[in-house]
């Protein structure tokens, strides 16, 4: 089988390739390393393993079958997508729009890396696929929010006018090794504060709930939908929901860190909950994660630890 992945030198595209390439797939990884590494995809040493340096929000052809094509290709942090909102709109419609393009042309299967942003600020916890979601399209979030909402709808456009087999994928928060120290969100930030023993930031009160999915239980989520033949969204993520006050005292707790908690003001349109129903992934997919928190953490903070 050969695959493409969009975003394939990121934190969740290069834990795909690897399990890609494990499960004998040819690998055609597409980067512009916006935020993407090439230090995440460079210890593949694998003849079956391309790498391609290019921006999808331009055309790319193949002259060799594609099977499937996992597009990943996106901006995904709060500080990502505020420095760079017009590429996280590009990316989400253009990019997605010539990768459907291309699995039209190649007869191949595409799955979108959707998220649970496309939820917004909820008013339903847990958020089950059903819900339409409680989004700002002109507040600064709206950027990501509405890209992937825009990417979803012309998937399923795809889908049903052309007939082109797809999956959408609704990721929730997902955290382990090759995160970047410095991309804005929660579990980089708390474990790097940690270690250096400085303030923990805690945006609001911190009585807002998050859940934290473990990246190889994602990327198995992931797999499993692309092979399925389920067409409709699926959410994957872990269901077990705590406050982010409780998450930073646990990182203090496993870390043993000095660190104090401080608090801030939290951000416009930052969701107050956010928790999957799976009940969707648990049916059709037989998939539900199985990593603990605990044990997540441990790999993530020796991770970071390696790389201060």
């Amino acid at each position: 089988m050969r695959s493409i992945v969009t975003g394939g030198a990121g934190f969740l595209g290069s834990h795909l390739c690897d399990l890609l390439i494990g499960k004998g797939h040819k690998v055609i990884c597409i980067d512009n390393l916006v935020t993407g590494k090439t230090k995440n995809i460079e210890h593949i040493k694998s003849e079956n393993f391309t790498y391609l340096k290019h921006d999808i929000t331009k055309p790319v052809y193949f002259g060799d079958k594609i099977d499937y094509i996992f597009h990943l290709a996106s901006p995904a942090s709060p500080v990502d997508y505020l420095e760079l909102p017009i590429q996280t709109l590009k990316v989400g419609a253009l990019g997605t729009y010539n990768m459907l393009g291309l699995a039209k042309e190649h007869k191949a299967r595409l799955l979108l890396a959707s998220t649970s942003e496309v939820y917004g600020d909820p008013l339903v916890n847990p958020q089950p696929e059903t819900y339409w979601g409680n989004v700002n399209p002109i507040g600064p979030r709206g950027v990501y929010d509405e890209a992937k909402r825009y990417a979803e709808a012309i998937t399923m456009a795809y889908h049903t006018h052309h007939g082109i087999e797809t999956r959408i994928a609704r990721i929730f928060n997902t955290y382990g090794p090759k995160m970047r120290a410095n991309d804005g969100r929660v579990v980089p930030n708390f474990i790097n504060q940690a270690l250096k023993d400085e303030n923990i930031t805690v945006y609001g009160d911190g009585k807002q709930t998050r859940s934290f999915c473990y990246v190889s239980d994602l990327i198995e989520g992931i797999f499993r939908l692309m092979m399925s033949e389920y067409t409709d969204p699926v959410n994957i993520g872990n269901p077990t929901e705590m406050t982010v006050l409780e998450f930073a005292e646990r990182i203090i707790e496993i870390t043993g860190s000095k660190s104090r908690i401080v608090y801030e003001e939290l951000p416009v349109d930052d969701p107050k909950v956010r928790r999957p129903d799976i009940t969707r992934a648990r049916g059709v997919l037989g998939w539900e994660p199985k990593v603990k928190l605990e044990d997540g953490l441990k790999e993530t903070i020796e991770f970071f630890k390696r790389t201060e």
